[in-house]
């Protein structure tokens, strides 16, 4: 019923910049904290950044300065500007949010279905 689709992954150089973003739709009555988190091969999945329906955002110590996590609440969007991108961002990034799907209802987390980013020379 609801779905978290992300777009925008690619091939970049080291150095350069790439947008990540994250469309939710479905039935969906309000949407809480949005993030972005990454899995490289062989590692845990990890916090990248999140943000409040207020605008307040947290971030990896990792990508601090270079990342901008932000959002549109009308467009129900999560993007994730990245810059100065190095070869140990490389992994595959997934979008979640915390969404309840009517009034009344009780919040859960969904996720959507990853987007590869791929940092090489």
């Amino acid at each position: 019923q609801v779905q978290l689709v992300e777009s925008g992954g690619g091939l970049v150089q080291p150095g350069g910049s790439l947008r990540v973003s994250c469309v939710a739709s479905g039935r969906i009555f309000s949407i809480n904290g949005m993030a972005w988190h990454r899995q490289a091969p062989g590692k845990e999945r990890e916090l990248v950044a999140g943000i409040l329906p207020s605008g307040s955002t947290n971030y990896a110590d990792s990508v601090k300065d270079r990342f901008t996590i932000s959002r549109d609440n009308a467009k129900k969007t999560v993007y994730l500007q990245m810059n100065n991108l190095k070869p140990e961002d490389t992994a595959v990034y997934y979008c979640a949010a915390v969404i309840k799907t009517q009034s009344g209802g009780t919040w859960g987390e969904y996720w959507g279905q990853g987007t590869q980013v791929t940092v090489s020379s």
